[in-house]
């Protein structure tokens, strides 16, 4: 699965520390090991990106994307299953965020799961 959308390296990092790390440790960890493999990528990162929600010009709520890495949002899950719970904080992230793609990856099960959303 090829995607021209600059999310081909970001998922080829998953794997990489999916396969190295494996599963079966808190979210933390793997996204300290993603930040490592990112940066030994020579891939641009944001993490812990604070994003407002605004009504009226006015901020009502907030969330904390794991990732920002050039237009696409990374979220990291250490979980049996990915679900619908899942994918609508992501789409809600991508509403906030104005981006239009984001990644979902989950390293709690017992092979390799992500999700890529577009949103609009």
């Amino acid at each position: 699965m090829e995607f021209d959308d600059g999310t081909k390296d970001i998922i080829g990092a998953y794997y990489e520390v999916y396969n190295v790390v494996g599963s079966g440790f808190l979210e933390k960890v793997y996204e300290n090991a993603m930040k490592v493999e990112f940066s030994s990528l020579g891939i641009g990162f944001g993490s812990q990106v604070p994003i407002e929600v605004c009504y009226k010009s006015k901020v009502v709520g907030d969330y904390v994307a794991d990732f920002i890495v050039g237009n696409v949002v990374v979220e990291i899950k250490a979980k049996s299953n990915l679900n619908g719970v899942d994918e609508a904080q992501l789409l809600n992230y991508l509403r906030g965020t104005g981006k239009r793609v984001g990644l979902i990856f989950n390293f709690g099960g017992a092979k390799p799961e992500f999700k890529r959303l577009v949103f609009g």
